[in-house]
């Protein structure tokens, strides 16, 4: 760790000369209090916390090379109970388009839904690991990554997330999809009775959104949920299932609310929210934006969660965001 501090210093003594000196610094508070008393689904926890990050680093024609670290302190626990994050990573970036490689956040380019990808990610693997890349035209945009989660060992397991997602529009309707793969590999010690995991998923969805100068902002997609996974060796191919896939939000000042609807058939993602497993499954969330004000931003949920059309459960999540930088 002291060697990292020192790289880390003479980098920002030689990159601090240059034209192009770039930094960001991020605080964030995490408050996210889940009563989930009626689904064996998911677990009942509170997290508390807060995470702090930098970068800094060099930009020169549209190239940028940097690096930081970022931290998170959950209430409760010691100062060293989550390590520290190595942020290390290249991008270019222009209008049309944008690649990084390397370590990078993952806030504001990853935005799947969390049936697919649950937002504890943003907890406790607040960095991609591996690479990114986006093309924007006038009428869509389509993006990719790759996410290295675990390297293989003798007893660690060899993971790795593959996504793309995308949208097409006309004036207000538009069209989104999601694919999404997890590949879980055995260590390189054989375990008896384990066994290769393959996961696999898509949304299609299509709707409509307000015009930018609405007092309400907002829209309404509706699409299909699909899922499918294998143990290699122990189930008889893959596992499929499909469910109606709806979501609308809307927005009025510091107000807002959002539903989603999945209803049909269970799914079962690696790292989607575990509320996605039950056939019939309806969240609404009451939103106060309680801070909105430039580069700080502060968000309060209370989510309620419907399962099986028989069980609720209740969520509380508060979020404060503030990023400033050069």
């Amino acid at each position: 760790m002291k060697k990292l501090f020192v790289i880390i210093l003479v980098l920002a003594a030689f990159i601090g000369k240059a034209q192009n000196f770039e930094y960001t610094v991020l605080f964030e508070g995490i408050g996210d209090n889940r009563e989930f008393s009626h689904s064996n689904k998911a677990e009942s926890q509170s997290i508390l916390g807060s995470r702090g990050a930098f970068e800094i680093g060099l930009e020169k024609d549209s190239h940028r090379i940097r690096g930081g670290l970022s931290q998170l302190l959950e209430f409760g626990s010691d100062i060293d109970y989550h390590k520290p994050k190595l942020t290390l990573y290249y991008q270019f970036s222009d209008a049309k388009k944008d690649f990084l490689f390397g370590a990078f956040p993952r806030r504001g380019r990853i935005d799947f839904p969390l049936a697919m990808l649950t937002d504890t990610l943003l907890y406790y693997r607040p960095n991609i690991e591996g690479m990114f890349g986006e093309i924007r035209w006038n009428w869509g945009r389509e993006n990719g990554f790759v996410d290295w989660v675990s390297r293989q060992t003798d007893v660690k397991r060899e993971n790795f997330i593959v996504g793309f997602s995308g949208e097409v529009f006309h004036q207000n309707l538009f069209l989104q999809h999601y694919l999404l793969m997890f590949h879980d590999a055995n260590p390189g010690i054989n375990i008896s009775g384990d066994h290769v995991k393959d996961y696999l998923g898509y949304a299609l969805q299509a709707g409509i959104r307000t015009s930018g100068n609405a007092n309400i902002n907002g829209y309404i997609k509706a699409g299909i949920l699909g899922s499918s996974f294998r143990g290699r060796e122990v189930t008889n191919g893959f596992e499929n299932s499909i469910s109606f896939f709806a979501e609308a939000k809307a927005r009025f000042k510091s107000l807002g609310i959002k539903s989603v609807l999945s209803s049909g058939e269970g799914h079962n993602f690696k790292y989607g929210d575990n509320f996605y497993r039950v056939n019939n499954y309806l969240r609404t969330d009451a939103m106060w934006y309680f801070i909105n004000h430039g580069p700080i931003q502060g968000i309060f949920n209370l989510s309620f969660h419907l399962i099986d059309w028989k069980y609720l459960d209740q969520q509380q999540q508060l979020s404060i965001v503030y990023v400033f930088g050069k």
